[in-house]
């Protein structure tokens, strides 16, 4: 579900400056169980400022689940890389991936409490 949050900053970043001269856009690598395992941590988020009215959140999970610069197809005159449409489909999919998630979650939650005897 981490992944899942860490995606969909990144995401929200790329959409938010897509008029940007320059920037290019970026997506974390996909998750692999076998790597992550026990690699979380307590998260630290720190604000940075790439352009003088433009800010951007840099979360130590990022790099923790290897955020990397997209291969762009497409790139406007100014240099920007992010296409508004592939990005939404992505925030999209990244949603009801996390939406799945979370159901599964409740729903062995729930499993443990009936085995338990408690019915919530």
């Amino acid at each position: 579900m981490r992944w899942h949050q860490t995606r969909q900053g990144l995401l929200a970043e790329n959409v938010a400056n897509a008029e940007t001269p320059g920037y290019r856009g970026r997506d974390l690598a996909q998750y692999d169980f076998a790597e992550q395992s026990g690699a979380f941590s307590s998260a630290t988020v720190s604000t940075t400022a790439t352009q003088p009215m433009h800010f951007s959140v840099a979360s130590s999970e990022g790099g923790a689940f290897g955020a990397q610069r997209m291969a762009n197809f497409e790139i406007t005159p100014e240099g920007n890389g992010v296409t508004l449409e592939d990005e939404m489909m992505k925030v999209t999919t990244n949603l009801m991936d996390y939406q799945a998630a979370t159901g599964l979650y409740s729903k062995s939650i729930k499993i443990l409490r009936t085995a338990l005897g408690r019915q919530a």
